[in-house]
């Protein structure tokens, strides 16, 4: 059996999108090939790999140019973040020369490609992450709540700050905020202290296992994502598929997530914008249901099956040609 590793720098502990995205991925291939999934690659790490799969352009750099190094007619995948596509690879050389060295770019969405040198367009193809259906649960009777979760560690490029201070903006009564995520920045883990403490609607939930913060969401009547950068958020999927709209910072990485009509967008780091647009949400319910129809319009593209048939042509395809390369 053929060996596939992935590198992913964020392992379990980490439990964020690209662990999400190196299981999936590795669950995926596991009955045609022997994945493992580890933090780097070196030639002492164990069985040498048919083909490497890394994630994340300048963290993976090392693994993707020691395992280029040492087997250059190896397939080699680069996946590209958020990070990557909107900050790394234009200023950072080691991100850069991953882009070099690998045969083929995934993006997780289609605005990412404008975001690559031209000379690197011809081997770069989008495929859509995934996550299985999970329906929105609906409210208990006389329940007059309505939550707004934002799932996502508290770092600066997620920007949880907008999330907390539109919060304190809106002045609906009903209104309920779940912030789910671990503190990576203690600075924002205290802001978050200080906006529960000033705020009984607002819940900082702290670090929750995927599943939980999966049922938070489908109890969720909308959900906010705020990010200053996105290669594809995992987390706009699973709302999606939840039947649950999503009121998004309007960057390219959410653009390409769900369309350039989507009329859930706010302006980046505008709190006002996004508590407007809030109230919005609770007061209009024809606005609230064209959100859902606009997410559900999307669903088809994040179905586990389509991700996984693309995946397994990628890495088939290129481990067959390897093969007719060495005969």
């Amino acid at each position: 059996m053929q060996r596939v590793t992935i590198v992913s720098p964020a392992l379990a502990e980490a439990n964020n999108g690209n662990w999400q995205t190196a299981m999936r991925w590795a669950r995926f291939l596991t009955p045609r090939y022997d994945v493992n999934i580890a933090p780097s690659w070196t030639p002492v790490t164990g069985a040498t790999p048919d083909l490497l799969i890394a994630l994340h352009a300048r963290r993976s750099a090392a693994a993707l140019a020691t395992f280029a190094d040492a087997h250059p007619a190896s397939p080699r995948v680069l996946v590209l973040t958020g990070t990557d596509l909107y900050r790394d690879i234009h200023d950072d050389p080691a991100a850069r020369a991953s882009l070099a060295r690998a045969g083929v770019l995934v993006l997780l969405q289609e605005a990412g490609l404008a975001m690559l040198p031209p000379e690197y367009r011809a081997k770069a193809r989008v495929i859509w992450q995934s996550a299985p259906s999970l329906p929105q649960v609906p409210h208990a009777p006389g329940d007059e709540g309505f939550t707004f979760a934002m799932i996502g560690h508290l770092r600066p490029e997620k920007d949880p700050l907008t999330f907390m201070r539109a919060a304190q903006l809106v002045t609906h009564e009903h209104a309920r905020f779940v912030h789910i995520g671990g503190a990576l920045d203690p600075h924002l883990g205290t802001s978050a202290e200080a906006t529960a403490a000033a705020d009984p609607r607002y819940q900082w939930m702290g670090n929750l296992n995927h599943d939980a913060a999966r049922m938070a969401l489908a109890c969720s009547d909308a959900m906010v994502i705020a990010s200053l950068m996105e290669g594809g958020a995992n987390v706009i999927i699973e709302a999606v598929t939840s039947g649950v709209p999503v009121l998004a910072s309007d960057i390219d990485g959410n653009r390409g997530m769900l369309g350039a009509d989507y009329e859930g967008y706010f302006p980046v780091g505008d709190a006002p914008a996004l508590a407007a647009l809030m109230e919005r949400c609770m007061a209009d319910r024809a606005f609230l249901a064209r959100l859902q129809a606009q997410c559900a319009a999307r669903a088809a593209l994040f179905a586990p099956e389509a991700e996984q048939a693309a995946v397994l042509d990628l890495v088939d395809n290129l481990l067959i040609a390897r093969q007719a390369g060495t005969n």
